[in-house]
């Protein structure tokens, strides 16, 4: 089998175009799809910034340099968490919210087309195999080689 028959390289391959698409268009509104993918991400009553990375699939360190580059753009603020002094809440500034409504509208956009061009019963049939892929990588990431 070619590596460029694998399943996971397709994925690899969409996702790589989904990126590159929604970064182009970010890049319009001074941002990049990271960041908009962040924005998503943060309540309105605050998001621990400890939560964010694993929802991104990030490195703490990255994550850090990646709030500070939206804190610097005026996009977010860090505050301290009320109750627990050791959380630090992430929140949007105005610029935020609104740059948060321009990504929304854009991935809305995006998956309308998909579901105006691809029947529902194959997109049924694509989430169940997706779940299942997860699923698989799970167990799979635990497997022993011996080479």
């Amino acid at each position: 089998m070619k590596l460029q028959e694998t399943v996971d390289y397709h994925i690899k391959a969409t996702w790589h175009s989904i990126t590159r698409m929604y970064n182009q268009i970010a890049i319009q509104y001074g941002t990049s799809q990271t960041i908009g993918y962040v924005l998503i991400n943060v309540d309105k009553a605050g998001t621990p910034a400890t939560k964010i990375a694993p929802l991104m699939g990030m490195e703490p360190t990255s994550l850090s340099r990646l709030l500070k580059t939206m804190e610097d753009n005026g996009l977010i603020y860090r505050r301290g968490d009320e109750l627990d002094k050791r959380i630090v809440r992430i929140f949007l500034t105005e610029l935020g919210v609104e740059k948060r409504r321009a990504a929304k509208r854009v991935i809305k956009d995006f998956n309308e087309s998909l579901i105006a061009q691809i029947p529902q019963e194959e997109i049924d049939t694509f989430l169940r195999v997706v779940r299942k892929i997860n699923s698989v990588t799970k167990d799979f990431k635990d497997k022993e080689y011996d080479f």
